[in-house]
């Protein structure tokens, strides 16, 4: 009967190709990937033989390919953008490396995207095996050139692109008066000086994808023998699910091939180790707060790590810190550090208190989902714009990790930790995500199969990606119409004036001259 029902769910199930993206993005497109293989479907995913986190699965295929370094060098790359965060360079020194980082980082990628490209053995594996779909990431749009040589439809997994990108390809409108650009540090309603910078940085944010995708359109056109740019690669996919909802996000108009997928992460509460559970019922009615910066951040510099010290020293909660650097030497009692946390069972706790975060979209959804104020310490990337929208709700403050002192990490902590309205707007935020007619990950999984089973949703697909830019914003019938206004109304001037010398002339010939009679 297994080997029967077993034969059965392969027949039953598709094929799915993943082209994935390392990092804390690979941690929740995995979830997804195993409940897809445990509805009976055929995963194969291709990963760089060097990764940080993007390892053998017992759940599907890997599919791995050579790449121009080592694992040495990506393990160093990635403790690089951590310690990095904590560098406190002048801005103009600082934008002069980003643009260096930038430059280098496409470097690297479209390097390894090209190794892809043109390993025969693999290109050609991928084209023999029929697969129903292809599932990626495509902040690095190597999948999305796979998708299009391969004719596949294809279904994007991701938490937002450069430059707003993925409202762009999507045809979404995207106002610069009330949806605030990434990097801004905005919320929706933006003062007249943040609608100014709103503007500026839209308006000049193509710059920073030309540096970073120029390299990917090169290799695409190469690839695909035509001239192809990243946007119109990116406006061919079926569905994209975001790693988000709108009780994080801010309103705006999305599309109908949008599906938000916030929360996906967010696990059922598992039981505690004996270890973990030893500590948290130690911590007697004061309870425990979870500090930790992400997956890719587990060490700071000293000067740092010994002002975070001094202000965990000056709670009464035990703090559990995931952290692997060197011990710092005012370390309180209160503080446990370990190298691995179960940090969504943690939070999960009724005695958890408060959540230190990086501010990740992985983190804040796990204190979205239990309910726990954060205080939020963000390093790169997105997470100043996550920890803005999560203190404009009133569930947690910020704070300058360069510019903090441990009197300012005492002060936010115990203002969490004490102040009620802290609780009571997460709290608020937790009913609302959690009153849903599905859970994220059991949506994510439908629409997946749907693109599968239907080979796309291009009944999803507006018009708008039909039209160009005139006709997009109907300057085309504007000029038509104004150009109808004009010529009626020179037509009617062109009739007044006729009309008038017609008459003016009728008079002068019916008025006689009278001659005068002299005598």
């Amino acid at each position: 009967l297994v080997l029967f029902l077993s034969f059965w769910s392969s027949a039953e199930g598709g094929k799915l190709l993943v082209v994935p993206q390392d990092g804390s993005h690979w941690l929740s497109m995995r979830v997804v990937l195993e409940k897809l293989w445990e509805r009976g479907h055929e995963i194969i995913a291709v990963i760089p033989e060097a990764s940080l986190l993007m390892k053998n699965s017992q759940s599907f295929t890997i599919k791995t390919y050579s790449v121009p370094y080592t694992q040495e060098f990506v393990d160093r790359y990635y403790h690089s953008i951590g310690e990095n965060a904590f560098d406190n360079t002048p801005f103009l020194e600082k934008f002069t490396i980003l643009l260096s980082n930038i430059s280098e980082l496409t470097s690297m990628f479209s390097s390894t995207c090209r190794h892809l490209l043109y390993d025969e053995e693999i290109m050609k594996y991928l084209q023999d095996s029929k697969f129903d779909a292809i599932m990626m990431d495509p902040v690095l749009p190597c999948g999305p050139i796979i998708a299009e040589y391969l004719s596949l439809p294809s279904v994007y997994f991701m938490r937002g692109l450069p430059c707003s990108l993925d409202y762009k390809a999507t045809q979404c409108p995207s106002p610069f008066s009330y949806v605030p650009r990434i990097f801004t540090s905005s919320s929706d309603h933006m003062t007249f000086t943040e609608r100014v910078k709103n503007l500026l940085v839209g308006v000049s944010e193509h710059l920073l994808c030309y540096l970073f995708y120029l390299k990917y359109e090169n290799l695409a056109s190469e690839f695909l023998h035509r001239e192809v740019t990243v946007l119109e690669l990116f406006s061919k996919a079926s569905i994209w699910l975001m790693r988000y909802d709108f009780v994080f996000e801010y309103p705006r108009p999305i599309m109908p091939n949008m599906v938000y997928v916030g929360g996906i992460n967010c696990e059922q509460k598992k039981p505690l180790s004996k270890e973990f559970e030893d500590i948290v019922n130690a911590s007697g009615e004061h309870g425990i707060v979870v500090f930790s910066l992400g997956s890719m951040v587990s060490e700071i510099p000293m000067k740092k790590a010994t002002e975070i010290a001094d202000a965990l020293g000056s709670v009464p909660q035990t703090v559990l810190w995931r952290y692997t650097g060197e011990v710092p030497p005012n370390l309180p009692k209160n503080v446990k550090l370990v190298k691995w946390l179960p940090q969504n069972d943690l939070l999960a706790h009724p005695k958890t208190r408060a959540f230190i975060t990086h501010g990740g979209s992985h983190g804040v959804y796990e204190g979205i989902c239990n309910a726990v104020p954060m205080v939020l310490m963000p390093l790169f990337g997105d997470q100043m714009d996550n920890a803005k929208r999560v203190e404009s709700r009133g569930a947690g403050l910020t704070l300058n990790i360069l510019e903090m002192t441990s009197q300012d990490i005492s002060t936010a902590l115990k203002a969490v930790i004490n102040d009620k309205r802290y609780k009571e707007n997460i709290k608020r935020l937790s009913d609302l995500h959690l009153d849903r007619p599905i859970h994220p990950l059991d949506l994510a999984v439908h629409w997946v199969e749907f693109v599968m089973r239907h080979k796309g949703a291009p009944h999803l697909r507006p018009a708008a990606h039909d039209l160009n830019w005139i006709q997009y914003h109907s300057l085309d019938v504007i000029a038509f119409l104004l150009a109808v206004v004009l010529l009626s109304l020179f037509i009617s001037v062109k009739c007044c004036m006729f009309c008038c010398r017609r008459c003016c002339c009728k008079k002068g010939r019916t008025r006689k001259p009278t001659k005068s009679k002299s005598h």
